[in-house]
């Protein structure tokens, strides 16, 4: 199973500082990139934690003992972390939104490029999928969506094109939902694209609700002087991470 390399692998790693028996959480653990690297710089004494909800990340486990992978999302780090008897972490890694892999698989739903079922769901055991939220939210909770999480500048009218077309059929694959959105599409089509299909996705995963929780609990976790760094991909991610700091 294919990922990509970790992004700013060398400036988060570095940034944790990481001591070789310290006890360290990879928020995100993915394809296991950031993980790995973790891993080479911990001594026999050390510990990692890695935590995914998604059933893809399955295959990456290490065998290594010093290493604990929890198939759940990290907005339960700190009830993992005390099931595991671990009070104090020395670092935190999270590497947010979706991931390459993530997106080059078609069925996943994530992209546009590929024609598959509307789907953006990061963990496959939740029932909410972005065909649920297009073909069961209002136009006013549509236009809340595409504003708030993809800075769609015409939103209302996004909104009101899908309430409309889903009266005649469901929305239920991208091609579909393509078909729905290519009419007022406004500038370029693909950065246009990108945000609406990143603001379906973050309200399908609930990824500020996440965010929000896993910070919180960063702080209570963290001993003193622990480091957290956390990798953010658009506007909304950094300004909640910023102000949180």
């Amino acid at each position: 199973m294919a990922y990509h390399e970790p992004v700013l692998a060398s400036e988060s790693i570095g940034a944790l500082a990481i001591r070789p028996e310290g006890v360290y959480v990879d928020a995100t653990f993915g394809g296991g990139g950031h993980s790995g690297l973790i891993l080479e710089k911990l001594g026999p004494e050390g510990r990692l934690l890695g935590f995914d909800q998604d059933e893809d990340a399955l295959a990456n486990v290490p065998g290594d003992e010093r290493f604990t992978f929890v198939h759940h999302n990290f907005r339960f780090m700190k009830r993992f972390l005390r099931l595991h008897r671990i009070n104090e972490v020395d670092g935190i890694l999270a590497d947010l939104g979706v991931s390459s892999h993530q997106l080059d698989v078609p069925e996943r739903g994530f992209s546009y490029r590929f024609d598959a079922a509307l789907d953006m769901r990061m963990s496959r055991q939740q029932e909410k999928t972005a065909a649920t939220v297009v073909n069961s939210y209002g136009p006013d909770a549509l236009q809340e969506v595409f504003s708030r999480y993809g800075e769609v500048r015409n939103a209302r009218t996004l909104a009101q094109r899908i309430a409309e077309e889903r009266e005649h059929r469901p929305i239920e694959t991208i091609g579909a939902f393509l078909a729905v959105v290519e009419p007022v599409v406004r500038g370029h089509r693909a950065r246009y694209l990108s945000q609406v299909f990143q603001a379906l996705r973050i309200e399908v995963n609930d990824e500020m609700g996440v965010l929000k929780e896993f910070l919180e609990q960063a702080l209570d976790v963290l001993k003193p002087g622990g480091r957290l760094a956390v990798i953010t991909y658009h506007s909304i991610e950094d300004r909640m991470v910023k102000n949180f700091l």
